[in-house]
C-alpha cells in the first residue's frame, strides 16, 4: 500500500492495470491447449460475453481500438475524397484510422459540459463528402446521441462510436457501443477491462457481418470455413491480421465475467471523490464531471476543470510533491502537425482548446483501497492557489 513518507519512491500511479481472479487458471489453460493464436475458444467466449452484455449483433475481438477503428474505416468504404467528422478532443486513433485510407477530417468542437462532440456544431460540417461522424463518448458518458442519429440519417451518414470509455455504460436505457452502425471498444491497460492492448469490434448492422470476419482475416473467407459454409477458403478481399491471440483472450475473460464487481468498485471511487471534493472545487472555481439524467455511466476516469492553465499546472505540481500523480489529457487534435494539413487553425474549436488547458485527471483504478483515494482526497483538498 502506498504511503505518503517518500514521494519519490511511493508516488501513487494514474493508474494500475487491474486483475482479476481467474485469470492465472485462464492463463494455464490456454498455456496448456493446442490453441494459441487468435479466434480460439476464449476469444469467442469474450465476443459472446459483448454481445450478450451488450446487445451488440456482433462482436469481433481485435489487437486494439485502432485496428477496430481502422476496420470500420474499410467497412464503410472510406477513399480519398471523402470526409469524416472527428471531435478534435480525442485521441489520434479517432482520426488517423480514417486519414490513413485518404480521408479528409474535418473537426468539431465539444461541448463545454460532457466534453463530448456538440450536436449544434455538428449538422454545419456535414457536406456531400462526408461519408461517417465519429463519436467519442467522453469518460464514459454518452454523447447526445438522439440528435446525433438523426442528423445523421437526415444526411445518409454513418455513424461509429468510439466506445473505449464507455463499455457498459448507457444511454437512456440503452448499452454504448450499439448506437451507431458500428462501435470500437479498448482493452489497453489503462480502461476498466483490460488485456494490456487489445480491442473490439461491434457491429449493429447485420448485413456488414460477413465482410467484417473477412477483413480481419487477411481478407480471406476463412470464417466461412470453419463454419462449413465453404469447402475451402481463399483471398476474397483486402484485409489484415486484427486477431489477438487467445492467450490475450483468456485474460479478457476473466475480467469480463468479474464485470459488475469492477465497474461497482469504480463507481464507489468515482462518487466518493466526488462528494469529497464537491465544496473545494465550488470554493475555487474548479468544476467536477457533468453527468447528465438520462446517461449511465462506464466510470471510466475522473477528472476536474481548473480555472486556468497556470493553475491546472500549479495543481498537477503540488500534487506530484504529495507522492500523487495527475495527469492531462488530450490535445487539440485541429492544431497539431496532421490536424492542420487536414485544415484545422486556431480558434476552429474554441471550447476544446480552453479544456485542453484546464483539465486535470485524477488517480482511478481496479484496485484503488480507501486508503489510498484517502491520501488523493487529502492532497487535493490541501491546494489553495
Amino acid at each position: 500500500m502506498a504511503t505518503m513518507s517518500s514521494p519519490a519512491t511511493t508516488l501513487i500511479p494514474f493508474n494500475r492495470p487491474g486483475s482479476a481472479p481467474n485469470e492465472a487458471a485462464y492463463l494455464s489453460e490456454v498455456l496448456a491447449s493446442s490453441t494459441r493464436c487468435g479466434d480460439g475458444p476464449f476469444t469467442k467466449r469474450c465476443q459472446a460475453l459483448l454481445e450478450s452484455g451488450t446487445g451488440a449483433a456482433k462482436a469481433l475481438l481485435t489487437t486494439s481500438c485502432t485496428d477496430a477503428l481502422e476496420m470500420s474505416a474499410l467497412l464503410l468504404g472510406i477513399r480519398p475524397g471523402d470526409e469524416v467528422v472527428v471531435p478534435s478532443f480525442t485521441f489520434v486513433s479517432s482520426a488517423n484510422a480514417f486519414a490513413i485510407h485518404g480521408a479528409r477530417i474535418v473537426f468539431c468542437d465539444v461541448r463545454p459540459d460532457t466534453l463530448n462532440l456538440d450536436e449544434r456544431r455538428l449538422e454545419a460540417l456535414i457536406s456531400p463528402r462526408t461519408r461517417a461522424v465519429v463519436v467519442v463518448h467522453y469518460a464514459g458518458i454518452a454523447c447526445a446521441m438522439d440528435e446525433i442519429l438523426a442528423i445523421c440519417a437526415r444526411h445518409q451518414v454513418a455513424v461509429v462510436e468510439d466506445n473505449a470509455h464507455g463499455l457498459f455504460g448507457g444511454y437512456r436505457g440503452r448499452a454504448l457501443g450499439t448506437l451507431g452502425r458500428l462501435a470500437t471498444q479498448s482493452f489497453h491497460e489503462t480502461k476498466n477491462f483490460s488485456c494490456g492492448e487489445g480491442g473490439a469490434l461491434l457491429i449493429n448492422d447485420p448485413a456488414l457481418v460477413e465482410r467484417a470476419e473477412i477483413l480481419r482475416e487477411k481478407g480471406t473467407n476463412r470464417a466461412l470455413f470453419f463454419r462449413g459454409q465453404v469447402d475451402k477458403y481463399s483471398w476474397v478481399d483486402v484485409g489484415s491480421s486484427f486477431l489477438p491471440s487467445d492467450i490475450l483472450a483468456a485474460v479478457l475473460l476473466a475480467q469480463l465475467e468479474h464485470r459488475a464487481a469492477i465497474q461497482t468498485h469504480r463507481e464507489a471511487v468515482w462518487r466518493r471523490y466526488d462528494g469529497a471534493l464537491a465544496e473545494w472545487a465550488a470554493r475555487l472555481g474548479v468544476r467536477r464531471p457533468v453527468v447528465p439524467a438520462h446517461c449511465a455511466s462506464a466510470w471510466h476516469m475522473y477528472h476536474l476543470l481548473m480555472p486556468s492553465l497556470a493553475v491546472r499546472s500549479a495543481f498537477i505540481v503540488h500534487l506530484r510533491q504529495r507522492g500523487v500523480m495527475a495527469v492531462f489529457h488530450y490535445l487539440p487534435l485541429h492544431l497539431s502537425v496532421m490536424g492542420r494539413r487536414h485544415g484545422g487553425a486556431p480558434g476552429d474549436c474554441p471550447v476544446t482548446e480552453d479544456v485542453s488547458d484546464r483539465l486535470v485527471r485524477l488517480p482511478l483504478y481496479n484496485s484503488m483501497d480507501a486508503a489510498i483515494q484517502d491520501a488523493v482526497i487529502a492532497a487535493v483538498l490541501a491546494f489553495a492557489p
